[in-house]
């Protein structure tokens, strides 16, 4: 039998697909364009969420698309409120998602150690 999931999953995944949407369809700063929306964490209450991030751009882009974000969120509550059918539509705070960037990077040391040992190991049969 498949695994029920808690109402505030559903809203949370709710909320998080209709961000994205307009996000990608209706924002039209153009500093919110590459970004991918990684997560949402709701306060029991529904007065607050956390909307996690990555941005495509780079690292270094991050302040301004916090800005665009944070410029834009009325309007994306405004439309969430209009989207889904909850109690309190959620305030929306923004936070950039270092992990798959920190994932990346520890790929990167991995296959680097990988590497060297493997050529440490062809060294010393060599000898």
């Amino acid at each position: 039998m498949p695994k029920e999931y808690s109402r505030s999953q559903r809203v949370v995944e709710q909320i998080r697909r209709e961000l994205a949407e307009l996000i990608r369809l209706e924002v039209k700063d153009p500093r919110v364009g590459f970004i991918t929306l990684t997560d949402v964490e709701i306060t029991p209450d529904y007065a607050h969420a956390k909307v996690f991030f990555t941005a495509m751009m780079g690292k270094e882009t991050v302040p301004e698309i916090l800005q665009g974000l944070r410029r834009a969120s009325g309007f994306l509550r405004r439309e969430l409120g209009r989207r889904i059918r909850i109690h309190t539509i959620p305030e929306l705070h923004f936070e950039y998602d270092q992990s798959v960037e920190e994932g990346s990077r520890m790929s990167q040391l991995i296959d680097q150690t990988v590497r060297e040992d493997e050529a440490r190991s062809r060294d010393e049969n060599d000898d």
